[in-house]
């Protein structure tokens, strides 16, 4: 069941008098290779029908029927040191989770470390980030309308398939693009979003298996956030790259 067709128009109209600057595409290999060879500057955001050769994390696909899901890249140009670059992607999925939540009038989104969302313990979302000149690029895919039929994979979902309903990809893209652009506006000023991101975290207090990029494993309980994204598991261990399974 596709939703309707993006809208350029109606979304540059919703980001007007933002820095956001909005493109849609009916069909593009993957919008993060698309607009990380355009030269983009801050604010730029590409979003389509259909990715060809979507890309999720760690080199994964990530694939969707036409029109069925969320999928977009934004580029920024973080107005804080590099060091701190590493939070943007959980900056980003907690803005998601804020906006899922409230659209939906939900508290049943929750964040999955590192940048994933779920819903009922089943992914709706996932994310990529990678620095790109002196700016970031944050490609954001979030499954809106997928019939259980078309899911990839038997651990995600959509969001009709749990709540039933159908979100406007018109309304949501720029309401997404909006609280992250107040999120990021307030974490350059300073403001420390740990906190917040725990308390939207599926992933804090439950037992987890962490595994690096290297296949090396790691099982403890997920202990909290640090200012840099990184995971703090038991016995004083730190997961700054990596995946994690929720085993209870």
């Amino acid at each position: 069941m596709p939703t309707e067709l993006l809208d350029a128009s109606a979304i540059s109209h919703a980001l007007a008098s933002t820095y956001w600057r909005v493109s849609t595409i009916s069909e593009v290999t993957s919008t993060q290779e698309l607009l990380r060879t355009s030269n983009p500057s801050h604010g730029d955001v590409l979003a389509t029908e259909y990715q060809s050769a979507g890309k999720g994390r760690l080199d994964r696909s990530f694939e969707a029927e036409r029109s069925t899901a969320l999928l977009f890249s934004l580029f920024i140009k973080p107005n804080i040191s590099k060091e701190c670059w590493s939070f943007i992607p959980l900056l980003a999925g907690l803005s998601v989770t804020q906006v899922l939540n409230e659209i939906c009038e939900s508290d049943k989104f929750l964040t999955k470390w590192p940048n994933d969302i779920l819903i009922n313990e089943k992914k709706i979302s996932g994310m990529i980030s990678e620095t790109h000149g002196d700016g970031v690029i944050v490609g954001i895919g979030i499954n809106i309308s997928m019939s259980q039929s078309q899911l990839p994979v038997p651990t995600a979902s959509s969001i009709l398939i749990e709540l039933g309903t159908i979100l406007n990809r018109n309304r949501l893209l720029p309401e997404i693009l909006l609280r992250f652009a107040e999120n990021l506006a307030l974490w350059e000023a300073g403001h420390d979003f740990v906190a917040e991101y725990e308390a939207l975290s599926a992933t804090i207090n439950r037992e987890v298996k962490a595994i690096a990029p290297d296949g090396t494993e790691s099982t403890g309980t997920a202990l909290g956030i640090e200012t840099s994204g990184a995971l703090l598991l038991s016995e004083q261990r730190t997961i700054h790259v990596g995946d994690v399974l929720h085993l209870r």
